[in-house]
């Protein structure tokens, strides 16, 4: 058994990705943010779908048709593949905790 809300570092110099099940159709990993942000130059632009969900602190994902989204505890959102997207906000006082599902169609 694993509690994805332990374990989180004291100092976060960088995001940290950490797989938690991975087979050829799907990958869960925990996603640990603070203050962290996709570079400015350039789109996530994925082969999978993903499904993320925020488990503990907050975020702002932005899509490259100009929306963007405020994520906070509990808030799960779906992206189909290729739809491209960044992160350009999380807490910086607190740790973010994702989870993120990707997966083939």
């Amino acid at each position: 058994m694993k509690n994805l809300l332990q374990n989180i570092p004291d100092q976060l110099p960088e995001e940290r990705f950490e797989t938690l099940v991975k087979t050829d159709n799907i990958q869960i990993e925990r996603i640990i943010s603070k203050g962290h942000t996709s570079p400015k130059q350039g789109w996530h632009d994925q082969d999978r779908n993903e499904w993320v969900l925020v488990l503990k602190g907050a975020a702002r994902l932005a899509f490259e048709d100009g929306s963007e989204v405020n994520m906070g505890l509990g808030d799960s959102l779906e992206m189909k593949a290729h739809v491209k997207h960044k992160v350009v906000w999380t807490d910086p006082e607190w740790e973010t905790v994702w989870v993120a599902v990707h997966y083939s169609k």
